[in-house]
């Protein structure tokens, strides 16, 4: 079996899931996710616990099993406690604004870029040069994240660009002269 998706979600306090056919269902303190669900693949509540089970041992059913036990485990830490994504801009002239609920950035084109988040994400300004993603889904808030993220990624020389905090940007040396 699946070691992942052998192991029980257990539910925290404050947190309600509702299982209807197809279709689990997780309230928390945060906020509300649903998920269709394979028919083949079962979820079923104990007390306080979500359990992941599958009909057979094919292929198929053991990626399923392995998966939506993950999709399930995120959606109530989602709910609970919610997803976060830090992100850094690297450059001279490179700042991002927030203006109401937009975000403005300024990467060195002759334009800014002016980004609206998405229903149920929260972008953070902490410093001109550092924001947060926030959300209750782990899946929109990585999407969200990436997106940021493609407005100008790291380049190899100078390493100018948007990043996610802590990540290693492998360096290229530039020119080398004639010998």
């Amino acid at each position: 079996m699946s070691r992942i998706g052998r192991a029980p979600i257990p539910i925290p306090e404050g947190v309600t899931v509702d299982v209807h056919k197809n279709t689990v269902q997780v309230k928390g303190p945060k906020g509300e996710l649903k998920q269709r669900v394979n028919p083949d693949i079962r979820v079923e509540l104990q007390e306080n616990e979500i359990l992941v089970k599958r009909p057979t041992d094919n292929r198929l059913h053991r990626s399923l099993h392995g998966l939506y036990r993950s999709l399930l485990n995120n959606m109530v830490l989602g709910v609970s406690q919610g997803f976060e994504k830090r992100l850094e801009i690297i450059g001279v002239g490179y700042r991002v604004e927030k203006k109401g609920k937009s975000v403005t950035f300024l990467l060195g084109y002759s334009h800014p870029i002016v980004f609206i988040p998405p229903e149920g994400i929260e972008v953070n300004v902490e410093s001109n040069t550092q924001l947060v993603v926030r959300g209750i889904s782990k899946e929109l808030v990585g999407l969200v994240a990436a997106k940021i993220r493609s407005f100008r990624p790291p380049e190899p020389y100078k390493g100018k660009g948007i990043r996610y905090a802590g990540e290693q940007v492998r360096r290229k040396t530039g020119k080398s002269g004639a010998k």
